[in-house]
């Protein structure tokens, strides 16, 4: 699958391995993984002989790894009427990640006014940290083009108006909202494992079964902290938070919700606390 160039289909085989005996229950997620290759598999035979809608079979191919690249999708954004997205970008979080031998370094934006998030992706290889960084907290006025594709969440960053300055606290939804979400995108794209959302008054409480869990501060839901979650990003949450309600930025998904910023009450300041 690398020498057909198709690299995300081939991480998804890789990542197969690291299922099995991976704790209790796992049978069904290495099951739940095979159906999602096969389904992925299915898309490609029907986007080849034209039967996928257009932006489902360009997430298909996206998803087996035929992306475009940075300078086209600019290009053709630039070429469009309304193509290109300017707007006053919070970056929301960054986060690096080793894929196989690439650093990854994925940026998250909000959007002030459009209120639309979008995710930025650089690589690097041979150990050294991509390019692409913005100051975390920090607000920029720039031009955005989206890939094309159902996901509606990954772009490229384009021209710059001005440096970066002080940031703003995100409007935020509900833990329903979050889930709404979340499901809205698995509806245009199966293979999605998150969805980027931010929930407003939220307070990070102890679990019945013992784990953590962002719940309303003025409802009767919450949604799980997901796996993964460092007990210094953990404690971070909760010390700045005081039993107070906060907003935070993260990933909801099937394992639940994914911290990686939050900001203090409200009144308390704009300042990002990442985690």
């Amino acid at each position: 699958m690398v020498d057909a160039q198709a690299p995300g289909l081939a991480a998804r085989v890789r990542e197969l391995g690291a299922v099995a005996s991976s704790g209790p229950g796992w049978p069904e997620r290495l099951l739940a993984e095979c159906a999602l290759l096969h389904l992925l598999a299915r898309g490609w035979l029907a986007a080849a002989d034209g039967t996928l809608p257009d932006p489902l079979a360009t997430t298909v191919r996206a998803r087996v790894g035929l992306r475009a690249k940075a300078a086209t999708v600019l290009a053709e954004a630039g070429a469009r009427e309304g193509g290109m997205l300017r707007d006053e970008w919070l970056v929301l979080a960054q986060r690096d990640t080793e894929e196989g031998r690439l650093t990854a370094r994925r940026i998250w934006l909000y959007g002030r006014a459009s209120r639309r998030h979008a995710l930025l992706l650089g690589f690097a290889a041979g150990g050294r940290a991509p390019q692409l960084t913005l100051p975390v907290g920090a607000a920029i006025d720039a031009d955005l083009a989206f890939h094309p594709g159902a996901e509606l969440l990954r772009a490229v960053l384009g021209e710059r108006h001005g440096p970066p300055k002080a940031g703003f606290v995100p409007g935020g939804g509900t833990t329903d909202d979050a889930i709404a979400a979340y499901a809205s995108a698995l509806a245009r794209d199966p293979w999605q494992e998150d969805w980027p959302a931010v929930l407003s008054d939220v307070v990070p409480v102890r679990a019945a079964d013992g784990g953590w869990q962002l719940a309303e501060a003025d409802g009767d839901t919450a949604l799980p902290i997901a796996p993964g979650l460092s007990r210094a990003a953990l404690w971070r949450l909760v010390a700045l938070s005081g039993g107070g309600p906060v907003t935070v930025f993260g990933q909801c998904g099937h394992r639940g919700f994914a911290p990686r910023a939050a900001w203090e009450p409200a009144g308390a300041g704009s300042a990002a606390v990442p985690l």
